[in-house]
């Protein structure tokens, strides 16, 4: 009787043309990812200026630790750390918060409904350069249509610098307080601008719970508020701890937002601004690198937090 089982000869064959097949995506990620990423840590580690790349001074044995010492020594540093988390952080969650109420007001049948769809996807398929252009001068002090409806309306008493002032006094029920002015509007930006990301796959993720469990919820007496906390928002969280993961990722290592708007001035300097000032401003290229170092740093621990905490969630 015949073996049913494949030869010896036959599995080898497999696992060769597995390892062929799986040869292209190994040379892709090692060429993208990890050979800039083993780069950038050598870098990191010379006594490196811009003109140097083009000297024996990359490929040089000395080593030092000059380039880390500098950066985690810098006067800036530690508010600019801060400044990058609330950015990052507040950033992230209003895009989700938008998101999910575009979600929630498209969910349902209404006419026009796909044309309103297709208008919040706006922001995120615009350029980048036209949209804060775009909001560059809206929020101009002199002739910005926000400060001009602003000052008719008699809300304001004299034209607001929101892009350029770092600090407003606000003054709520005989309260002051201190409002990050421009770090408020360039958070208000991130929102606005990737919000229709969050939108998608919160829509998408709506659309497929089954309509059972609200018509149960109705049956039952539930009020809309309820059968939101109780009925749809379990099962949005997956969806949305993915996308706080990816958005916070993606905003933490945002460069161009904040450097268009306000060049990371009146407090808005993020990570990625001052690696930017140490590579073409000072052109210290090993800071830069080691300041880049850090950032992936913070992303891994971050990292490391968020998969603790879904696999205890899972359990």
């Amino acid at each position: 009787m015949k073996d049913p089982r494949p030869s010896q000869s036959l599995i080898q064959q497999e696992a060769r043309l597995a390892r062929w097949m799986l040869a292209p995506t190994f040379l892709v990620v090692i060429s993208v990812v990890l050979f800039p990423l083993l780069w950038n840590v050598w870098m990191s580690f010379k006594p490196l200026t811009l003109e140097g790349l083009r000297g024996d001074g990359l490929l040089s044995p000395t080593w030092t630790l000059d380039n880390y010492r500098k950066v985690l020594w810098d006067p800036e540093f530690g508010s600019v750390l801060l400044t990058t988390l609330l950015y990052t952080t507040a950033g992230s969650l209003l895009s989700i918060l938008l998101g999910l109420a575009a979600a929630m007001m498209v969910h349902r049948p209404f006419p026009g409904r796909s044309l309103v769809r297709g208008l919040l996807l706006s922001p995120y398929i615009a350029p980048v350069v036209a949209v804060t252009f775009t909001w560059s001068f809206l929020l101009d002090p002199q002739l910005g249509l926000v400060n001009a409806l602003g000052l008719r309306l008699g809300l304001f008493t004299q034209p607001i610098p929101f892009l350029s002032q770092r600090w407003w006094n606000l003054h709520l029920w005989g309260v002051e307080l201190r409002v990050p002015l421009a770090l408020t509007w360039v958070t208000l930006f991130e929102g606005w601008r990737y919000f229709p990301f969050a939108f998608l796959f919160i829509l998408a993720r709506l659309q497929a719970i089954p309509q059972v469990l609200e018509w149960a919820a109705r049956v039952d007496g539930a009020t809309p508020l309820q059968r939101f906390r109780h009925v749809t928002l379990p099962q949005l969280l997956p969806v949305l701890s993915a996308l706080f993961l990816f958005r916070f990722i993606w905003t933490f290592n945002k460069f161009d937002d904040i450097f268009l708007l306000t060049r990371g001035q009146a407090g808005t300097k993020v990570l990625t601004v001052k690696v930017y000032e140490w590579a073409f401003g000072e052109f210290d290229i090993g800071a830069s690198s080691a300041a880049a170092m850090l950032l992936f740093g913070v992303l891994g621990v971050f990292l490391i937090l968020y998969f603790r905490w879904m696999t205890r969630q899972g359990e």
